[in-house]
């Protein structure tokens, strides 16, 4: 596989970065000026730069696993110091917090984390994701329903942990960050977004005016 993938840096090379020199050397000299900070999952099904249809130096991106926004007093302080720089030193506008349908680790949540140790990194992770699991339960009986609105529940709870950071807090009340919640269906290769007029995700076409 990492043959494959030095193969492919050679196809960029010759292909992409020589069609594209002057935009590339461009963002090299003059550093990143990025419009929105896209905090998502890992999953590896999920590029922000594809779906988006966004060129380097457009998103500032974090990723992780469920793309969990712990709040301020978490241990992690890698989120808060993504945040932070992001908000202070790249001036960024827009903050997106991005889920997906038929997330591994929400699902795992959903679950009761099978197979996962408690105590492990991961296990203690996915924990912080049991206030959107709880919610999601008591929504629907169905299974797959529930982990369909534990996704959705889970970047709620990631935009309201947002504003445990003074930064954000501080930038939104001046009107200068603005917050989004998305979810990405994989089937549907289709944004939906949380509308808060109609306080529900829904396709992007559909956000009321």
């Amino acid at each position: 596989m990492v043959e494959e993938l030095l193969a492919g840096h050679g196809r960029f090379r010759n292909e992409y970065a020589a069609e594209e020199r002057e935009f590339l050397e461009r963002l090299a000299a003059e550093g990143q000026r990025p419009s929105a900070l896209y905090i998502g999952c890992s999953d590896s099904r999920v590029v922000p730069e594809l779906l988006t249809d966004a060129a380097p130096g457009d998103l500032f991106v974090v990723r992780n696993v469920a793309n969990h926004v712990p709040a301020r007093d978490h241990p992690d302080t890698s989120i808060g110091a993504a945040i932070e720089f992001a908000l202070d030193q790249l001036r960024i506008a827009d903050v997106i917090v991005c889920g997906h349908d038929g997330c591994g680790g929400v699902t795992a949540a959903v679950d009761g984390l099978p197979g996962i140790e408690p105590g492990s990194e991961l296990g203690l992770w996915l924990r912080g994701l049991a206030p959107a699991v709880s919610r999601a339960r008591t929504l629907d009986t169905d299974r797959e329903v529930q982990i369909r609105r534990a996704v959705e529940e889970n970047v709620l709870d990631g935009i309201a942990n947002l504003m445990t950071y003074p930064v954000v807090a501080a930038s939104v009340e001046a009107g200068r960050v603005r917050l989004h919640a998305w979810v990405y269906s994989l089937h549907e290769a289709a944004l939906r977004v949380f509308d808060p007029a109609q306080d529900a995700f829904v396709g992007v076409d559909e956000v009321a005016g």
